[in-house]
């Protein structure tokens, strides 16, 4: 598992799987085939019994998934605190699930604020966005990591960004 900077890494074509980790829900986002487009998936219910992570894992699988990005709640500051320290936790807990499927933690500062102004925008009022906040932040999560990321190759043009 790691913290990528997006520098050195090769590209490899495929479907993304975007997680944003909260301590009573989990927001699930995937990519398009070619890795360039990041959808909201779905919200999972966190479980004691860790049945979440087995549902992940079965998406993981059911979605043909080259790599996993999970954000990393930092503080303003850049320090980790408490959550951070959970999405961590649980970024490892996945990955032992899922074989040679990568996982990385990428910062997700204000992935949450940012997913809720742009369901704001889209007329979507604060009580209603409760039910899909979570997916929204998987979203930007995702979607920031994939604007991050070297391209190269038969479906980039060959350009690298």
């Amino acid at each position: 598992m790691t913290e990528p900077d997006g520098s050195g890494a090769v590209w490899v074509p495929g479907r993304r799987l975007g997680i944003d980790v909260g301590t009573v829900r989990v927001g699930v986002a995937l990519s398009d085939a070619t890795g360039m487009l990041a959808s909201p998936l779905e919200t999972v219910r966190r479980a004691k019994d860790q049945r979440d992570l087995d549902h992940l894992a079965g998406l993981v699988v059911t979605h043909e998934v080259v790599e996993v990005v999970v954000g990393l709640p930092k503080h303003l500051s850049g320090a980790s605190g408490s959550s951070a320290r959970d999405a961590s936790a649980y970024a490892q807990d996945l990955a032992s699930r899922i074989g040679d499927v990568p996982v990385h933690l990428v910062d997700e500062r204000l992935s949450t604020v940012t997913a809720a102004t742009h369901l704001r925008a889209r007329g979507i009022d604060s009580r209603r966005q409760r039910s899909v906040i979570d997916q929204a932040a998987a979203v930007v999560i995702l979607q920031s990591h994939l604007d991050r990321r070297p391209r190269t190759g038969p479906d980039s043009g060959g350009r690298t960004s």
